[in-house]
């Protein structure tokens, strides 16, 4: 019996959230497709009717990862006005939580060296989410001349993601903690 365009569709975003889980869990390279059409519960041999390569549902799980941080960051913004809102975006991104969590959190730290290394495409999608992540950020900085806010909200997302790369690479708990606790301190206002 052959699926409906609607069960066809579910089934595809299915592989797109277990790839986007399983790819910051364990890279793009260290996921074979096997085990990516297993967490999604298929077989290997169905990925091809949904996608025509790889680096086709890289993309798309890479846009959906972007999509759900941006998203997320800026439902902890609209919560407060201001510098409080800010304050709490970066709080819930500098967190234990989020360090301890690549399969949930930031593609961007999870799959930086893999993304700096990736096609055209791959590239021009990281662009595109780490660009809205700034103009939301420079959003929260409306005392500030357009141009300005832009460029310390490109000082806010390097320090939160080269922060949360730090923290995540240690091997030392302690440490780790003083990462991610420094950075916040850093950036809060």
């Amino acid at each position: 019996m052959r699926k409906s365009r609607q069960e066809t569709a579910e089934t595809r975003q299915r592989i797109v959230e277990a790839a986007s889980s399983r790819f910051r869990e364990t890279g793009i390279d260290g996921t074979a497709l096997a085990d990516l059409m297993a967490d999604a519960g298929l077989t290997h041999g169905g990925f091809y009717k949904h996608f025509g390569s790889k680096e086709q549902v890289v993309l798309e799980s890479l846009q959906l990862a972007a999509d759900s941080l941006r998203e997320s960051m800026a439902s902890t913004l609209s919560r407060s006005s201001g510098s409080r809102g800010l304050n709490a975006a970066i709080a819930s991104y500098l967190s234990p939580e989020h360090r301890d969590d690549p399969g949930g959190g930031c593609p961007f730290v999870a799959l930086a060296s893999e993304l700096a290394r990736g096609s055209d495409e791959v590239r021009d999608a990281t662009t595109t989410g780490l660009v809205g992540l700034v103009d939301l950020i420079a959003g929260h900085f409306d005392e500030l001349p357009p141009a300005a806010a832009r460029k310390k909200a490109l000082v806010v997302l390097s320090t939160m993601i080269g922060a949360l790369t730090m923290a995540r690479m240690v091997n030392d708990e302690q440490l780790s903690a003083t990462i991610l606790r420094e950075a916040r301190k850093a950036l809060q206002q």
